[in-house]
């Protein structure tokens, strides 16, 4: 049995036509609304002459148009690239250009962005604006089409040609570090490491493309799921297609605003909702808390988060008000896809290491240096990584590539993004951080991770990302930037180091401290490393800016 991503999506069309597929504010689309308005876009690109292999790039926020794009992608057997809309011109240029885009369908204001670019991406030949929901109006410096123009008059019908398990799925991920990489993955491999084709309790895997659909339409009652991040993010895609999949209904926010994602929760009568990590778990909360009961969210069960730190000071938050939600944190990478889960409740959110202790997903393991799995209750630190269905490689990188994917010791080829662990003695897995960022101090290593869940438990903080600066005696020390709760008064060092010297040993407690308006996240939540030393270099070690 192959497994295509447009083939299980149009199972559960036909499962559940008329079934609620997306909310979108006040728009609403069926599963058979969504089909077809993504078949008409399908067309339009088949009518431009574009097919299979070729990489479309989506430049938006969330928008109806932004899953249209994508569907219609995967119908044609071509590949949607995603795209980050803080990009500036030069990182445009480059993703543009490395991701070998020949379309690209993108929101109106991004228009004078992208004309600043567009000539030095001659391959790039044809343009889609997703304009005034009321007017569908497209820039003219661009000549793009506007989305309205493009899908009107063309076919809602599903007559496209048989497609394969072979076709390609990329995700572009920035990462914590480093350019933008292009994750090339077959997509019957990332639908068993993403899209729900193994089961995340069980590890059983899917034998057969109608299971899903057939699942969700033997209830009369789906499941209604608001997904927060933004989509160009690879957890907000496959938050998605899983649940429709399954013919269930998915709730996006057009941008992240806290009350706006309890008030939807509640408007929907939400089941679960999904999040990435602090970034978004923790204004969600200080807002639930300044006004507990402000929202009807009794139909709320559910939160999941994967892609960034959900620190256990946040879960046990979330818990003091919502004492009957059950919290789902969830591991992996674009590269790896899942890694393990771990469900808590009150009083189960500590954690050993920089990171949750989750229970193992399928073909998840530790590999050590030699590349063997470790041993269960050793304490050996390793690198969490992954067999079986994994991607093919980077988009044009082949010596990261090389890096990245390896044949182990026992001759099967592994996915190591990076991520350190240990494993439990029961062989659940405990995450460490991420080595590309982690600190040596006099032979030591601290992973910022561990050090950031200990700052944020401290009242004054709101935010904090480590980093290690140079250090005469030590090669480097940990310097701390930290976003100070508003409203309150800062903390200085002292106050910061006393608090982690409670939780952590002596040697990762941080030297340096740089104060800061707000910590500089990427729009999933992920932590800005190179921006966080450049800002840390400028500290003294008092903790004060460097004149």
């Amino acid at each position: 049995m192959a497994f295509n991503i447009a083939d299980l999506f149009e199972r559960a069309v036909d499962a559940v036509p008329e079934r609620t597929a997306l909310v979108m504010g006040d728009q609403r689309l069926t599963f058979g609304q969504l089909d077809e308005q993504a078949n008409r876009l399908a067309h339009h690109l088949q009518s431009e002459g574009f097919g299979p292999g070729d990489h479309i790039g989506i430049h938006a926020q969330n928008c109806v148009e932004w899953v249209v794009t994508m569907l219609a992608a995967f119908k044609i057997r071509a590949v949607p690239i995603n795209i980050n809309f803080r990009y500036v011109a030069d990182e445009l240029a480059y993703l543009f250009d490395n991701a070998d885009l020949v379309a690209l369908v993108h929101a109106a204001e991004y228009g004078p962005r992208i004309a600043e670019v567009r000539g030095t991406v001659p391959r790039l030949r044809h343009l889609i604006s997703i304009g005034d929901a009321r007017s569908g109006e497209a820039p003219d410096e661009l000549g793009s089409v506007a989305f309205a123009e493009a899908v009107a008059g063309q076919s809602p019908q599903r007559d496209f040609g048989p497609r394969s398990p072979d076709d390609r799925y990329v995700l572009y991920t920035g990462g914590t570090t480093g350019m933008p990489k292009g994750v090339v993955w077959r997509q019957e491999d990332v639908f068993f490491a993403l899209g729900g084709g193994a089961d995340a309790y069980t590890n059983q895997r899917v034998t057969s493309d109608t299971e899903l659909a057939e699942k969700g339409a033997s209830t009369e009652t789906p499941l209604v799921t608001v997904c927060i991040p933004p989509l160009m993010h690879g957890a907000a895609q496959w938050a998605t297609l899983r649940f429709w999949f399954e013919g269930n209904t998915v709730v996006f926010l057009p941008q992240f605003d806290p009350h706006a994602v309890w008030a939807t929760i509640e408007r929907a009568r939400a089941n679960a909702a999904m999040i990435t990590g602090d970034a978004m778990g923790r204004p969600m909360i200080e807002a639930l808390e300044a006004d507990p009961g402000r929202y009807d969210l009794t139909s709320l069960f559910l939160v999941t988060s994967s892609a960034a730190v959900f620190s256990p000071t946040v879960k046990d938050r979330f818990l003091d008000v919502l004492p009957d939600l059950m919290i789902i944190d969830a591991i992996g990478s674009s590269e790896s896809g899942h890694n393990g889960m771990v469900t808590v409740g009150r009083g189960q959110t500590a954690m050993k290491g920089g990171g949750p202790t989750v229970a193992a997903g399928l073909d998840a393991v530790v590999l050590d240096d030699d590349l063997r799995p470790v041993a269960p209750g050793s304490g050996v630190v390793g690198r969490v990584a992954r067999r079986g269905n994994i991607p093919i490689g980077y988009h044009k990188d082949p010596v990261k590539t090389a890096e990245t994917f390896v044949t182990g010791a026992d001759g099967e080829r592994y996915v190591v993004p990076g991520d350190f662990a240990t494993v439990e003695a029961d062989g659940s897995i405990t995450l460490l951080g991420r080595g590309s960022v982690s600190i040596n101090s006099g032979g030591e290593k601290i992973f910022p991770e561990e050090v950031e869940a200990a700052l944020k438990a401290h009242p004054a903080v709101f935010d904090a990302v480590v980093v290690g600066v140079p250090d005469e005696r030590w090669g480097q020390t940990v310097a701390a930037v930290v976003q100070p709760r508003p409203g309150g008064a800062a903390p200085n060092l002292e106050q910061l180091a006393d608090h982690c010297r409670q939780h952590l040993a002596g040697y990762k407690v941080p030297r340096r401290l740089r104060v800061v308006e707000e910590v500089v996240r990427s729009p999933s939540g992920k932590p800005d490393y190179p921006w966080a030393a450049r800002v840390a270099a400028g500290c003294d070690p008092a903790g004060a800016p460097a004149p």
